[in-house]
């Protein structure tokens, strides 16, 4: 037995070995598909940039050409870079306008001349890839300079105006007043389009946005504010939807921090089909353990739908499955902020001692993850005084466990919008919690044989279970058949699946081929 929980060695050791047999499946799965969203991102990071009048991204309309010429399953790598040696012509975005106004043909060429192709996308896709290394490497040099916050968990607080010369103030005054990290919501809709808006936007709908301008624009603000407050100011955005790998290609090339990066939230709570979510996922996920970047997963939203005692096991047992599908794609433990959160009816008996029990399970599985507590949503009322001592006791949680990452909860949640007054409010909530607080969680130790053990060694005894009866089908018929957020989602349908293909036997992909070299 180890731990404050008595967790038993070896069953967390079966629960690991199960979530990689489950996912075991999916990733073989991902490695010989890929999706034009994915072919998107190698072109993006091979140089293509812009939009044409109407607003459609010129990588679009060039992915567009490849696939009516020559299919999705080679890539576009090559036929791309073929084409700009038969055109005489080195800029890529220049080819899709070529494209787009139905003045180039594509092909599949073979021999010498697919060699040189091959060669020619390597070299301009490892161009993009080195600026994300550069841009890594400038976080490196940032965070050596101003330093990291003084406590953990770090302080999560989100903008939401739909203007991002809106947001900036916003967010700066938010960093002013104690976040470590600011969130930029995205648009409402946002992951359902198949293509990423261009330039600076003003327009969003309870949310902003999110494009590569938008990703500058912020970046360089919140590193004003770095200066002035003497400590690194973390960025997140959504590498999720149907761009998900040109979310995280543009993050990595404009240095943001962290982005939501859930394996199953597009599949359960957008409809969006699981396999071009799973293709698009593992992508994504090279991409950001390249550019050091931290993903949050989405468990908390399962508790949303489902009742978060009855299923407590589920976002357990997608934490393991989060973790073993984020190490085959390269990230490291430091970059894992696994989701979970603090959704138990408040007038279920000893609702507290229950969220004490799941919050410390999971920092004990996962002891060098970053986790990201999630607070109270679902049973949030019109009664403000009681929301903010919910947070409040939400944020205690957080100070007794040890999580990494703590979203600031609002006491309006369920009313309205939250005012600048109401986020002030909040943010003095989490900051007198934990500076009251300090070290609890070092002298936090449930009692032996106790409610909290019981519940959290129930609770992984549940997961096990339920991952062995995963094994026994798939993870893909689970989610078809409703296991996670109560969500029935088959693999043979949901939106995007039209843009999936499997890889034909000459398939290539200069970026996973430089990603999965390191």
């Amino acid at each position: 037995m180890t731990g404050k929980l008595g967790l038993d060695p070896a069953l967390v050791a079966r629960a690991r070995e199960l979530a990689r047999r489950a996912g075991r499946p999916v990733v073989e799965l991902a490695r010989s598909h890929t999706t034009v969203s994915v072919e998107r991102a190698v072109l993006r990071l091979a140089g293509v940039s812009g939009a044409d009048p109407d607003g459609i991204p010129w990588v679009n309309r060039l992915v567009d050409a490849v696939v009516a010429d020559v299919g999705l399953g080679h890539g576009v790598a090559v036929p791309v870079f073929d084409a700009l040696v038969r055109e005489g012509i080195t800029d890529v975005t220049l080819l899709a306008q070529k494209a787009a106004a139905g003045s180039v043909r594509f092909d599949q060429p073979t021999g010498r001349a697919a060699t040189a192709a091959r060669r020619a996308a390597r070299r301009s896709v490892g161009v993009g890839v080195r600026r994300v290394d550069r841009r890594r490497a400038e976080r490196d040099r940032l965070v050596k300079r101003y330093g990291d916050p003084a406590q953990r968990p770090w302080i999560y607080l989100i903008v939401a105006t739909g203007d991002i010369y809106e947001d900036i103030p916003q967010a700066q005054a938010a960093a002013r007043a104690g976040a470590d990290v600011i969130a930029v919501i995205r648009s409402t809709g946002q992951s359902l389009l198949d293509y990423v808006p261009e330039g600076a936007t003003r327009e969003g709908f309870a949310g902003t946005y999110a494009t590569q301008e938008n990703f500058r624009l912020m970046r360089a603000a919140l590193d004003v504010s770095s200066r002035e407050l003497g400590r690194y100011v973390r960025l997140t955005n959504y590498a999720s939807g149907l761009c998900m790998p040109e979310m995280a290609t543009l993050a990595g090339l404009e240095r943001l921090d962290m982005m939501l990066n859930d394996s199953m939230y597009g599949i359960l709570f957008r409809d969006i089909n699981p396999i071009r979510t799973f293709v698009d996922q593992r992508f994504s996920r090279q991409v950001h353990a390249r550019a050091g970047i931290i993903i949050n997963t989405g468990e908390d939203n399962y508790l949303t739908t489902a009742d978060a005692v009855d299923e407590a096991h589920t976002v357990t047992v997608s934490q393991l499955l989060n973790e073993y599908f984020a190490h085959e794609a390269g990230l490291a433990d430091w970059q894992l902020g696994l989701g979970h959160a603090f959704e138990i009816n408040p007038d279920v008996p000893e609702s507290l001692r229950l969220e004490l029990a799941h919050a410390l399970l999971a920092r004990e599985l996962f002891p060098d993850a970053p986790l990201k507590w999630m607070p109270p949503t679902k049973h949030m009322t019109g009664d403000v005084f009681r929301g903010n001592l919910l947070d409040g006791f939400f944020n205690l949680v957080g100070a007794m466990t040890g999580q990494g990452i703590l979203l600031v909860g609002m006491m309006t949640e369920a009313v309205v919008t939250p005012w600048l007054s109401d986020r002030d409010i909040a943010v003095q909530n989490v900051r007198y919690v934990l500076g009251a607080a300090g070290g609890l969680h070092e002298d936090f130790v449930p009692a032996s044989g106790g409610f909290i053990q019981q519940r959290a060694n129930r609770v992984l005894g549940e997961a096990v279970d339920l991952l062995e009866r995963i094994g026994e089908q798939s993870l893909l018929s689970a989610i078809a058949e409703g296991t996670f957020g109560i969500m029935k989602r088959p693999a043979d349908r949901g939106k995007g699946l039209a843009g999936v293909a499997r890889h034909e036997a000459d398939y290539y992909n200069p970026a996973t081929e430089i990603l999965e070299a390191a």
